[in-house]
């Protein structure tokens, strides 16, 4: 009670006159006159305006387009006719290659190739590792998207022109671009992957939206990245067909687009490829508050409203300001930032709404540490509504070797200041795990002592079983790094921060997720028989000598992309058939681990993590947990 008359004390001036105030005198005094000018003066010229600047915007992208695209065709010509000035010299033609991705580094790979029946013969193909390196994609692809263009290279080598979007083979921007290469007296293609980023990033500006098709209507650059991943064509819509049709190189016209709105749409038609620049800006935002009508009508009605001005920019401030921050601070809450600095500036209903909206900031701040902050903001917007799902999911469990002896090591050593050591051990240790999960689109379901449950393909997905599978093994081997790198330095027997060894039990199914508990208190977490499992596990990692172990449940959709070796089977409780288990020592793909070595065979990866090799034949798994036995039974 004595809160809440703090707060209303502070109202001195209510908001409901400062506005009855304001509006009265601007309306009674103005709106006629403003609106009359609007309709009859601004309008024509505000029309125009938009469609000259949304023109000249059109005019530099496709520009930039046109250089763009006739950069990326010359600087590869100068390449490949370095090569064949090279002739027989590997070693220069490296050289030659090596420098130009230094130099281009958004070209991704360049091949020669004569186009077959049987499919494309290459006969040269150059590959920038460091571009499939960094944007997490395969070069294998290149051969793979070609074979799929036998028209295209076909059409290509016949002396045309053509650029391709490769972007749903890769799942990256990616633009393919071929023209006809004739050096070896063949009728042979050059084609050049590239991306089209820093082409992107200068496309539109401000409600001014530009894309670019080609002459098959493919959706080659969007604002819209969905659309390129998704390998849109837009051939069908009228407008485009009536770009098509117009010979003219360039117009603007006003249209109706498939949504129903109207659009001032302008195109040019370049000359690679049959390419199009086309930008838009709707007619609606057209004619929202642009400076030209509001300059025109404080010129105008001055006279009528230098009185109300007085008193508009005394108010104005003590509204529009503390609402705008009101505004940012609700954003920022609403993207899961909870904690926001706020103070009231005002001793208004304003000011006492800040004072409060602050006290909630720092409420949320304090549950976002105890909940998944990514569940409680999807929760918040309703997009996560109470009850299970059943969802095709992997999940994960970690947890700390000898975890008990190293918290009495810590008891021994400092006494009663042990629980705020261990805490603060522990804390270092789960901030570097949970940012493992984080990266990879994981959520932690929750920390139980020492070990981390967390699940992929469950609040959210990366699109497939499959990725989501891998994405949860791609963690598992970020937190064999990340503990490699915490562990340097550190020494057994030092009982203050002792080295973490941890082992990691995976597993995939159809379990039951959503939000769990009762009115009172709720949680989004999983059930099912899958997660028993993966727990069951992770307990194995220690009788089995290993830190990952994998299901066959999870092998069977990620083992292409993984070095594994197959663990004994183990007869688990509640199971008909023994358990086949995989133990992970790296991805297929990797170049080197954290020491400058990746292990090749499992008795690589004890050595590297300090495992020492067990005799399974004389390891008495019962005697740590009645669920399992290994063995062929």
């Amino acid at each position: 009670m004595t809160d809440n008359k703090k707060r209303h004390s502070r109202i001195r001036y209510p908001i409901g006159l400062k506005l009855v105030f304001i509006i009265t005198t601007l309306i009674l005094l103005s709106l006629t006159l403003i609106t009359a000018l609007v309709s009859v003066m601004v309008s024509t010229d505000v029309r125009i305006t938009a469609e000259d600047n949304n023109l000249s915007v059109n005019s530099r992208s496709a520009a930039e387009a046109e250089s763009f695209l006739s950069s990326i065709r010359s600087n590869t010509l100068v390449l490949l006719d370095t090569l064949n000035a090279a002739g027989n010299s590997p070693a220069l033609s490296r050289q030659a290659a090596a420098f130009f991705f230094e130099r281009n580094q958004d070209v991704a790979a360049i091949t020669i190739l004569t186009p077959l029946s049987a499919g494309p013969s290459f006969s040269t193909l150059l590959v920038n590792d460091r571009f499939f390196l960094a944007n997490e994609t395969e070069s294998s692809l290149v051969e793979s998207f070609l074979a799929a263009q036998g028209e295209a290279l076909g059409r290509s080598a016949s002396g045309e022109l053509i650029i391709l979007n490769a972007a749903p083979v890769f799942g990256i921007p990616l633009l393919v671009l071929l023209y006809p290469w004739q050096e070896s007296g063949y009728n042979e293609a050059a084609a050049v992957f590239f991306s089209p980023d820093s082409l992107s990033e200068n496309f539109g500006t401000g409600a001014n939206s530009s894309f670019m098709i080609n002459g098959d209507g493919d959706v080659l650059i969007h604002p819209e990245h969905e659309l390129v991943r998704a390998g849109a064509n837009l051939r069908n819509q009228d407008f485009i067909q009536s770009v098509w049709e117009n010979a003219g190189a360039g117009m603007q016209s006003l249209y109706t687009g498939e949504d129903g709105n109207r659009y001032f749409g302008a195109f040019t038609k370049l000359s690679i490829a049959g390419i199009v620049v086309i930008t838009n800006i709707e007619y609606g935002v057209v004619f929202e508050g642009i400076a030209a009508t509001t300059r025109r009508n404080i010129y105008l009605t001055v006279a009528v409203l230098f009185a109300s001005i007085i008193f508009v920019r005394f108010f104005s401030k003590t509204i529009s300001a503390p609402l705008k921050t009101l505004t940012n601070a609700a954003e920022q809450i609403e993207g899961g930032q909870f904690e926001v600095s706020l103070s009231p500036r005002t001793g208004d209903e304003i000011g006492a709404l800040t004072e409060s909206f602050g006290r909630m900031s720092q409420a949320l701040g304090i549950f976002g540490r105890f909940t998944n902050r990514e569940i409680a903001v999807r929760a918040m917007r309703g997009e996560i509504k109470p009850g299970g799902l059943p969802k095709q999911a992997t999940i994960f469990f970690s947890d700390i070797r000898a975890f008990t002896e190293k918290s009495e090591n810590f008891t021994r050593k400092y006494g009663d200041q042990a629980s705020e050591r261990i805490v603060q051990w522990l804390n270092d240790y789960f901030t570097r795990m949970v940012e493992c999960v984080e990266k990879t689109g994981g959520v932690v379901d929750k920390f139980i002592g020492d070990a981390v449950m967390a699940h992929w393909g469950t609040a959210y997905t990366s699109g497939s079983v499959k990725e989501d599978a891998f994405n949860s093994v791609r963690t598992a081997l970020m937190m064999r790094a990340a503990l490699l790198e915490m562990n340097r330095g550190r020494r057994d027997d030092d009982p203050g921060n002792p080295p973490i060894h941890i082992g990691c039990g995976i597993n995939s199914g159809v379990v039951t997720a959503g939000q769990i508990g009762s009115e009172q208190r709720m949680e989004y977490t999983v059930i099912g028989d899958p997660v028993n499992l993966a727990s069951r596990t992770e307990s194995l990692n220690k009788p089995l000598g290993t830190d990952i172990l994998i299901t066959e449940n999870t092998w069977e959709l990620v083992g292409d992309r993984l070095l594994t070796e197959e663990m004994p089977p183990v007869k688990v409780k509640g199971k008909e058939k023994p358990v086949r288990l995989f133990a992970v020592l790296r991805l297929k793909e990797s170049r080197g681990g954290p020491d400058g070595r990746e292990p090749g065979t499992l008795a690589e990866l004890r050595e590297l993590l300090g495992i020492p090799e067990p005799d399974l034949s004389a390891v008495d798994t019962g005697a740590e947990e009645k669920k399992y036995k290994i063995g062929n039974e």
